[in-house]
């Protein structure tokens, strides 16, 4: 079995696609990924950073407006003040690295007060809209270009559990909110992580237009697929169809984020 087929089995259990026999390095390299919550505590080598954020900044961007920025954090104390408030999750202490992604409009504000222009466009849901995409791209990139160099990462949602904290922590001016963190590092051999499966192409590819007919079977035969990948990794085997609903039940599923627009608010942020 070559190695993309291995793949795309760990990804996809039984409901393997059908894909075009042509591979890559690039393909294999997006198929291997898993997020990693064991590190080591090494520092990257010198100029790894700059490399990763090189392929972050070569991500598409919204009108080449590039509405984003990045925080890299490397201080053992800050990355602890920001672990306390993300869940205390232990991985941001170990790895030696956390990229706070920003959803950043202050730049243009400060460009347009530069150049002597209005810039109230910003104050409109599109521009957040364009500098959370162009964000996101961002990051990716740069996952997929730390995972090239043999280095593992996790994202940390929870970074906005409490968004005017951390950004007070890393001092963003107003117009600025942190989206979230990328945990990045080398991954600890003695705690390797696995490919995390995914739910059958059926459920998420449409072709020409949205449907449901087949919705139900899919995710029936995900549910076989995610919960035997549960009890190899000795987690509690639940339904994912109720691991999924349970985190968006209510508002006190969502970890302290239900109010953020009162903290893009507080943040400068106008949402019109």
């Amino acid at each position: 079995m070559s190695n993309v087929k291995k793949l795309l089995q760990a990804r996809y259990g039984a409901a393997v696609p059908k894909v075009a026999p042509e591979t890559n390095e690039t393909i294999t390299a997006l198929l291997n990924h898993r997020s990693v919550r064991a590190y080591l505590p090494e520092p990257l080598e010198e100029g790894v950073l700059e490399l990763i954020i090189a392929a972050a900044q070569s991500a598409a961007t919204s009108s080449n407006i590039q509405a984003w920025s990045v925080v890299a954090v490397q201080d053992p104390a800050r990355k602890a003040r920001l672990a306390a408030l993300s869940n205390n999750q232990k991985h941001v202490l170990e790895a030696p690295l956390l990229l706070a992604w920003i959803a950043d409009l202050s730049r243009l504000r400060r460009i347009a007060s530069l150049v002597g222009e209005p810039a109230t466009g910003l104050d409109y849901l599109e521009s957040f809209v364009v500098s959370v995409t162009d964000a996101t791209l961002a990051a990716q990139n740069a996952a997929a270009a730390a995972e090239s160099l043999g280095l593992g990462t996790v994202y940390l949602g929870a970074l906005r559990g409490q968004p005017e904290k951390v950004a007070a922590e890393l001092n963003l001016p107003r117009g600025a909110f942190p989206l979230f963190g990328l945990v990045v590092g080398k991954p600890d051999p003695a705690h390797p992580s696995s490919i995390k499966p995914r739910l059958p192409q059926a459920t998420v590819l449409h072709h020409e237009q949205y449907s449901t007919t087949t919705e139900s079977d899919a995710i029936a035969s995900y549910e076989t697929v995610i919960q035997a990948f549960q009890a190899s990794q000795k987690l509690p085997v639940q339904e994912w169809k109720r691991q999924a609903v349970g985190r968006v039940k209510g508002p006190e599923s969502l970890g302290g984020r239900a109010r953020l627009i009162e903290a893009l608010t507080n943040l400068g942020f106008t949402i019109a």
